[in-house]
């Protein structure tokens, strides 16, 4: 399969870009944004398979991580660098039509993109295991903490309460909840992009969101699109897994409020469905495209 690397200027920076096959007849791409904030597109490579139908398959990594990578500029870690970013590749690459799929924070990007610039061209948008607003999700991964053991709950507790984030007793904490919740642990028989070594932008995210799932504290602290999404006319499906961060009660938000909407909930996913039930999300993206194209 046809495997194109590139890299556009962006803000006197550059951003990586990787596309997978090349569309044939009527089938649009698909682009993909990768969570994090300052997470990397690695993940997204399960999705190379979508490509075989005559697809193309594009991923790249935000400015402040992975090939994208940039620190010591926390001024940029908002939504508006990565709203023009996304603006700026999709003219960069000429996708005049495509389905949009964005996971966890990437779906932020995705409603915002959709709601405050109303972009032509976009056939279908793909929410999966993400949000509509900072409080919502802070208040549904604290009523998830507490159903951890009472050590854990008091860990952290104290770190939200004295903003220390580097005690041994909060950090283990957090690594069991996000056990639980977002992703296993990573084994030599993972699949080769999830063991590859990436670039983390811990800058990015650290000033976009916060310093943890729980804690949101940076410029999207109070990022809240409830009463936006009501306007997104394109088709939306919605994914999320029972065990994820994105919670059912999330995901029935967006359902709710999203006019012309989808969802289908992963029965015993975390926050990656697509990477703990490839299969089944690969099947669901095919039959959702090939209706939208």
């Amino acid at each position: 399969m046809k495997i194109t690397e590139g890299y556009m200027p962006f803000m006197g920076y550059q951003t990586y870009y990787r596309i997978v096959g090349e569309c044939t007849g009527n089938k649009k791409p698909l682009l993909l944004l990768h969570g994090g904030p300052g997470s990397t597109h690695n993940y997204f490579e399960l999705l190379d398979e979508l490509a075989e139908d005559g697809r193309a398959i594009i991923s790249y990594d935000q400015l402040g991580c992975g090939n994208s990578y940039l620190d010591g500029h926390p001024e940029l870690w908002c939504s508006e660098t990565w709203d023009n970013e996304l603006m700026a590749l999709r003219k960069h690459l000429g996708l005049t039509e495509l389905h949009l799929l964005g996971q966890s924070w990437g779906g932020m990007l995705a409603i915002e993109y959709l709601c405050d610039y109303k972009p032509d061209g976009i056939k279908s948008v793909i929410l999966s295991s993400t949000l509509p607003s900072s409080q919502l999700w802070a208040h549904e991964q604290h009523r998830l903490i507490s159903f951890m053991s009472r050590e854990d709950q008091d860990a952290i507790a104290r770190a939200e309460e004295s903003g220390n984030f580097d005690d041994p007793d909060y950090l283990a904490a957090n690594d069991r909840f996000m056990l639980l919740h977002c992703a296993g642990a990573v084994t030599e028989d993972a699949p080769e992009c999830l063991r590859r070594p990436k670039k983390s932008g811990k800058e990015a995210y650290l000033y976009g969101w916060g310093p943890n799932e729980f804690t949101p504290s940076g410029s999207l602290a109070n990022w809240e699109y409830r009463e936006k999404i009501g306007n997104i006319q394109e088709p939306a499906l919605i994914i999320n897994g029972t065990n994820d961060l994105c919670t059912p009660l999330v995901a029935k938000t967006m359902y709710d409020a999203i006019p012309n909407s989808r969802w289908e909930l992963f029965d015993g996913c975390r926050h990656m469905c697509f990477a703990e039930d490839t299969k089944k999300y690969c099947a669901l993206l095919r039959e959702w495209m090939a209706q939208h194209d």
